[in-house]
């Protein structure tokens, strides 16, 4: 069976403890697998992996195949010997949250020092000899992606239809012109490319062997300003000059009166299907290779999705459209063997998405703190069916300490009724309640573990600024927090 009884943690890897100011995949990535593995806990859940730019939303990436560069291991790279320790002097002194505008300037010129020593001992070290197989095996997409970011770096990161002429519209004469002179460049994110994966494979490896998968969330849509927009115009919904033409969103919803404009390009589903979605094949292949399950982030998008006319303040004047419905998933099926994916079924659900989703019988997402209006609110436990997966709340969620105190009266009365608890330990009873269900995958952020509060929210939907810092610190998940899921992993055989 693809899908077992099992208990998780959401976390992503930038909200890891460590010394070099972001969470990246070296000995703590390791040490937190070792703790689930400990507490009989087999799932870690965590966010979009891809490079992150303006409002650092793991949401909104510069490419929907690549690695995040931040999330390299330098203590990884000095035990590989392309860095000293004499190559940390100069470190920033780092606080407690993520500060990504002090990794986006010492990050890069970090990893700059690895790939000059690397350009020295390719050819002469065992340890880098697949380095010509990853580029050969990634080249659809990495060529481009390596290109992109070099000429982005050389613009001072302006966005693609903001260069010039000849490189925005991909004149063969002008990329050419370019590769020759920033040859350099472009190969060096080549580089930071085959470390991320080389370093996120090892450590996928060492979960899987402890007994931890990991599930991967893939974002329906790509953002605007990435490789994927820039290199195949075509298969987006884009005028001559690059410029969208509709873009996505939400409706008017839990979290936003005037809905949520994310603004991305929208997909061109009749080009895709002309090519039997070879695109998006090739995409779900790397998130195989990378996770044992992912998350299709908007999985409603598939069977219908909001269309926003570009230039819209806010997403309200928008409208339905219907996506491509089974006939995507269709093809995935007689591509791949298995499709270990998570629905994310919240929102403005019709009966077409539900229709889909049980067609192909992908688990849909529990969110426990929107249960609590009434006895028949299907996010109450006791309307759980098994193929669910069941969250106390999700990264976009506020912590349960978070949720309660800003909850209204009559929810606050309708929880304690229903739990038959007051409010002395809101996370934990939370937490209980979520991995007594019958819900198959029952999956808590680390916040809410650790009973933190609002000040540990990972994210608000529609705000920018201070979000996907938080950072897990040093000592917090101890043995104490290791025992105490793993008595909650026995009782309720997960």
């Amino acid at each position: 069976m693809l899908f077992e009884r099992s208990s998780g943690v959401l976390l992503h890897p930038t909200s890891l403890p460590g010394k070099f100011g972001i969470g990246d995949f070296g000995k703590e990535a390791f040490a937190f697998i070792d703790r689930l593995a400990e507490s009989g806990t087999k799932l870690w859940q965590v966010l979009p992996l891809g490079p992150t730019g303006y409002g650092d939303s793991p949401y909104q990436s510069f490419s929907a195949f690549a690695g995040n560069p931040y999330l390299i291991s330098p203590e990884i790279l000095i035990e590989w010997k392309l860095l000293n320790l004499s190559d940390l002097a100069g470190m920033p002194s780092w606080g407690e949250r993520v500060d990504y505008g002090a990794i986006f300037v010492w990050k890069p010129q970090l990893l700059q020092k690895a790939y000059l020593n690397f350009l020295i001992r390719k050819n002469n070290d065992n340890h880098f000899q697949d380095y010509s197989n990853f580029l050969e095996e990634n080249s659809s997409w990495l060529d481009d992606y390596a290109l992109f970011m070099a000429i982005k770096n050389e613009s001072n990161g302006a966005g693609w239809n903001d260069w010039n002429q000849g490189l925005r519209d991909r004149n063969p004469q002008a990329l050419s012109t370019f590769k020759v002179e920033f040859a350099q460049r472009i190969e060096e994110q080549k580089f930071f490319q085959y470390v991320f994966f080389k370093q996120w494979r090892s450590l996928k490896d060492y979960a899987n062997l402890k007994g931890v998968k990991i599930i991967g969330d893939l974002p329906i849509f790509v953002a605007y300003d990435s490789a994927d927009v820039w290199a195949a115009r075509d298969l987006f919904h884009l005028e001559p000059s690059g410029k969208p033409t509709v873009v996505s969103g939400v409706p008017p919803d839990y979290f936003s009166e005037t809905g949520q404009l994310w603004g991305n390009p929208l997909f061109n589903w009749e080009v895709h299907a002309k090519t039997e979605f070879a695109w998006w094949k090739r995409r779900v292949r790397s998130y195989l290779y990378l996770f044992d399950f992912f998350r299709i982030d908007h999985f409603r998008g598939f069977a219908g999705y909001w269309e926003v006319p570009f230039g819209e303040p806010t997403a309200v004047n928008g409208r339905w459209v219907k996506g491509p419905s089974a006939s995507f998933f269709l093809s995935l099926q007689m591509e791949f063997d298995k499709l270990p994916i998570i629905a994310e079924d919240l929102g403005e659900i019709t009966p077409d998405v539900i229709e889909l989703r049980e067609q192909f019988g992908f688990p849909g997402m529990k969110i426990l703190q929107f249960a609590f209006s009434g006895p028949e609110n299907p996010f109450l436990p006791h309307n759980y069916s098994q193929n669910c997966v069941a969250y106390s709340g999700s990264h976009d969620n506020d912590t349960c300490w978070g949720w309660y105190k800003s909850a209204s009266m009559e929810e606050k009365n309708f929880y304690q009724a229903y739990l038959n608890r007051d409010n002395a330990d809101v996370p934990g009873d939370m937490v209980n309640e979520i991995w007594k269900s019958v819900a198959v995958f029952a999956i808590v952020p680390m916040q809410d573990l650790l009973g933190l509060g609002q000040e540990a929210r990972m994210n608000f939907p529609g705000k920018l600024g201070g979000y996907w810092s938080w950072r897990l610190c040093d000592g917090q998940f101890n043995q104490e927090m290791v025992q105490k899921i793993k008595k909650l992993n026995y009782l309720y055989s997960r």
